[in-house]
């Protein structure tokens, strides 16, 4: 087992994804990208969120879906460490969590400040077709 590896991560605390889920895209990200290997340890829970000055618990809710995702395993009384790269299914489930996370952010706000479904559905519709466009002109 490594020792512990410096992790670095930057949150965005406008953004409106969550801070658990941002802590969890990236821990995966670096994993994924190489950066975290199989073996190396995290910080604890603790550590983590005085360093990112965020509560405990969210620190401890993205530990717990990336354990249950098998992307890192926790050992009690020995610390949290990187397992073997996740299955294309497990890092799948991880993204699809994410894009509910946004979706249903963007939705509640869009409710609380009293605008219609079908406001919402076009604004959706005329933003993804103004982003397909733009793609599609930068290639």
């Amino acid at each position: 087992m490594s020792p512990e590896k410096p992790l670095t991560l930057h949150l965005d605390f406008r953004s409106g994804l969550p801070i658990y889920i941002q802590i969890m895209n990236q821990i995966e990200n670096q994993v994924v990208g190489g950066t975290l290997k199989p073996g190396d340890q995290l910080p604890t829970v603790r550590a983590l969120a005085e360093e990112l000055r965020v509560n405990f618990n969210t620190v401890a809710r993205a530990y717990r879906i990336l354990d249950e995702a098998r992307i890192i395993s926790t050992q009690q009384g020995r610390g949290t460490y990187i397992t073997e790269k996740p299955p294309p299914n497990v890092t799948e489930k991880l993204r699809k969590e994410t894009l509910e996370a946004l979706t249903h952010r963007y939705i509640s706000e869009a409710v609380r400040l009293e605008f219609s479904k079908s406001e919402i559905r076009q604004m959706v519709s005329d933003q993804f077709k103004a982003w397909n466009e733009s793609q599609e002109s930068d290639e």
